[in-house]
C-alpha cells in the first residue's frame, strides 16, 4: 500500500533560527517512520591536500559522541532492528534510518546525536581509515571504477572538486588524523546547512517539535552560495586507457560536461538522456550495443546534475575484443542523436515514462523522504511532485533536439577505459 495521497504530497516545513529545516510528510500506511538529516556539504569542502576527508568523516561519525558510547549507540540501534545509513557526495552529508512509530522519540535523538556530538575517537578512525584504504584498493582492482574516476579526471582535471576522487587516495588518507576530521565536522557540519525529513506515522507538529528540542541551542556559521568552478570545453577528444592485465572484461566511461541541476534546460537535457540510454533497458545505446550486435554486458547513459556542470555519462561493459567496435557504436549513437535530434514516437514515449514513473519515487517513507530532501536542496518548493508532471508536459521537440545538438558531439567526447587492453598510450 502506498503511503501517499491521490491529491499529492502535503508536507509541513518549519525553519528555525539557526538556519535548520524541518519537513514533515505524515503517512499511516504502516506504522513506521523514517528520518533522513542532510547537510548541505560534503567533498566539495574538503581541501584539495586532504581528498577524502568527508567521506572518513562519514565513516567514523557515528562511532561515538558525547553523549553515547559506540556500543550504546549500537546496542539502542540493534535493541529496535534499525540501521544508520551514513552517505557523503560532492555537496552532501547524510545520514537516516527507518524506525518504528513507536521508537521515533529515541531514533531521532541519537540520529541528532551523532550528527551534532560526535567525538571521533582515534581508534575508531584508525579503524575506519585501514577500512577506507582497503575500499581504495578494492576501487583500483575493478575496471568499471577505475573507468569512472578516469573520465572524471578528464572532464574536470585533477584542480577541480569533481575531478578528485571522492574517497580520497592512500596518500591522502594516511594525512588525515583526528584534529582534520574534527575540524571539517566543526566547520561545515552545522544547523544553518541541515535540513531533517520526517516522513511517516507522526504527528507534523509534535515532530517539528521534537526537532526542535534536538537541535536548541546547536549554532555555527551561516550557510554560504555553492560555488563551483566551470569545467574547461574540450576542443577535441580525448581519451585514456588503463591497463590491467587479468581482467576478463572492459569498462568504457564515455561522457560530457553538461549543465547543472537549476538551469532552465533540465528537463529536456533529462528527456534526451532518457533516449540515449534509459528507456526500457537502455535506450539507443542499448538497442544497437546489447541487442543488435549483443557486443555488451551491460550499455546505459546517466544525467544526474547537481550545484555544478554535471557530466552526461554513456558506461558499457564489454569483452576487451569489442572495445573499439563498442565505441565505434556509441560514437554512431551519440552522433545521430545530436544531429537529428529524437524521434517523435521516442519523445511521446519518454515522456510517458518519465510522468509515469513520478508514482514510483514515491512509494515508500523513505523514497518520500530522499524526494523531498531533493525538492528542499535545490529549492523546488513543497508542491513539486504536483507540479512535475506539467514541467515534462511543456518541453518542446525544439528543445530537446536544442539540447542534443549542444552536447551530443563525438569529436569532444571524453573517454576512458579500464580493463586488459594494452594500448599506445596507455596509463597503469
Amino acid at each position: 500500500m502506498r503511503p501517499t495521497l491521490a491529491a499529492g504530497l502535503t508536507p509541513v516545513r518549519q525553519t528555525f533560527d539557526s538556519g535548520a529545516v524541518v519537513i514533515v510528510q505524515e503517512t499511516s500506511a504502516t506504522p513506521a517512520v523514517a528520518i533522513n538529516a542532510a547537510f548541505l556539504t560534503g567533498s566539495n569542502e574538503e581541501p584539495e591536500e586532504l581528498v577524502g576527508l568527508a567521506y572518513l568523516m562519514g565513516r567514523v561519525i557515528d562511532r561515538g559522541t558525547e553523549r553515547r558510547s559506540a556500543d550504546a549507540i549500537a546496542e539502542t540501534l540493534d535493541e529496535r532492528g534499525v540501521t544508520l545509513h551514513v552517505g557523503t557526495t560532492r555537496h552532501t552529508t547524510t545520514i537516516s534510518c527507518t524506525c518504528l512509530a513507536e521508537d521515533f522519540d529515541d531514533l531521532l535523538s541519537v540520529l541528532i546525536d551523532v550528527v551534532r556530538r560526535p567525538t571521533f575517537p582515534e581508534e575508531e578512525l584508525a579503524k575506519r581509515r585501514a577500512e577506507s584504504i582497503t575500499v581504495l584498493r578494492q576501487d583500483a582492482d575493478n575496471p568499471a571504477v577505475r573507468a569512472g574516476e578516469g573520465l572524471s579526471a578528464l572532464l574536470y582535471g585533477d584542480d577541480h572538486p569533481y575531478g578528485r576522487p571522492p574517497k580520497g587516495t592512500i596518500g591522502s588518507l594516511e594525512r588525515i588524523d583526528r584534529a582534520a576530521v574534527g575540524a571539517f565536522h566543526a566547520r561545515n557540519i552545522r544547523p544553518s546547512v541541515l535540513s531533517i525529513v520526517i516522513v511517516g506515522d507522526v504527528d507534523a507538529h509534535r515532530a517539528i517539535d521534537r526537532a526542535n528540542e534536538e537541535i536548541e541551542g546547536w549554532n555555527g556559521a551561516p550557510a554560504t552560495p555553492i560555488v563551483v568552478p566551470p569545467p574547461a570545453l574540450p576542443a577535441i577528444r580525448r581519451e585514456r586507457r588503463i591497463v590491467m592485465p587479468g581482467k576478463a572484461q572492459s569498462d568504457i566511461a564515455y561522457g560530457f560536461t553538461t549543465i547543472s541541476r537549476l538551469d532552465p534546460r533540465f528537463y529536456a537535457y533529462s528527456m534526451m538522456n532518457n533516449i540515449l540510454g534509459q528507456f526500457g533497458l537502455g535506450g539507443r545505446l542499448a538497442d544497437n550495443i546489447r541487442e543488435r550486435q549483443g557486443m555488451a554486458y551491460y550499455a546505459f547513459s546517466s544525467f544526474e546534475p547537481s550545484f555544478g556542470e554535471a557530466p552526461l555519462v554513456v558506461r558499457a561493459g564489454v569483452d576487451p575484443n569489442n572495445v573499439e567496435r563498442t565505441l565505434e557504436a556509441i560514437d554512431t549513437e551519440v552522433r545521430l542523436l545530436g544531429e537529428a535530434g529524437p524521434t517523435d514516437t521516442e519523445i511521446d514515449e519518454t515522456r510517458a515514462y518519465l510522468i509515469g514513473s513520478i508514482p514510483r519515487q514515491l512509494e515508500s517513507n523513505d523514497s518520500i523522504a530522499s524526494f523531498l530532501q531533493n525538492c528542499e536542496q535545490f529549492g523546488l518548493g513543497l508542491d513539486f511532485d504536483r507540479r512535475l508532471p506539467g514541467l515534462i508536459e511543456s518541453v518542446t521537440v525544439e528543445d530537446i533536439r536544442s539540447a542534443a545538438a549542444e552536447v551530443l558531439r563525438p569529436e569532444r567526447a571524453s573517454v576512458a577505459i579500464g580493463g586488459p587492453d594494452a594500448t599506445d598510450g596507455a596509463v597503469a
